[in-house]
């Protein structure tokens, strides 16, 4: 009997040491990339991140990156809304006096996401020579 006590207690380690992230949570990221298109497949992703301070302005360039894709029959997923992204500023109204009194300012920076799936010399081609509006910033990367 006291050689088996050891053996359980070596087991009950082996349990304990597993990684924090379950099995669940591996089968949920793994679900999302294949929904993406990314992973095991060596497909290559183009992700486009788009930021600006109007929303409307950032629509439309997100609307003219689309249809730049759509017309070299690329894959497209999103345009995903990201959190909005809130500066906000505190300001004393007065310089000397009246320190009660102050402004709040704030500044709103929205983004949005596209992926691209195996996305065509020409699609690549296409993107580069876009003129989008000013006060629209982009983000490329190949995944």
């Amino acid at each position: 009997m006291t050689t088996k006590e050891p053996e359980e207690k070596i087991k009950k380690t082996k349990t304990v040491s597993k990684p924090k992230t379950s099995t669940k949570t591996l089968k949920n990221k793994e679900k999302k990339i294949a929904r993406i298109g990314g992973g095991e497949d060596g497909k290559v992703i183009l992700r486009i991140r788009v930021r600006a301070y109007e929303n409307k302005i950032l629509d439309a360039s997100v609307k003219q990156i689309m249809d730049t894709a759509m017309r070299y029959d690329a894959t497209i997923v999103g345009p995903v809304p990201l959190p909005t992204e809130i500066k906000k500023y505190t300001v004393n109204r007065a310089s000397f006096i009246y320190k009660n009194t102050r402004e709040q300012f704030e500044i709103r920076v929205h983004k949005r996401l596209i992926d691209i799936i195996n996305p065509s010399a020409k699609t690549i081609e296409a993107l580069t020579n876009l003129s989008l509006p000013s006060g629209v910033d982009i983000d490329v990367k190949m995944l």
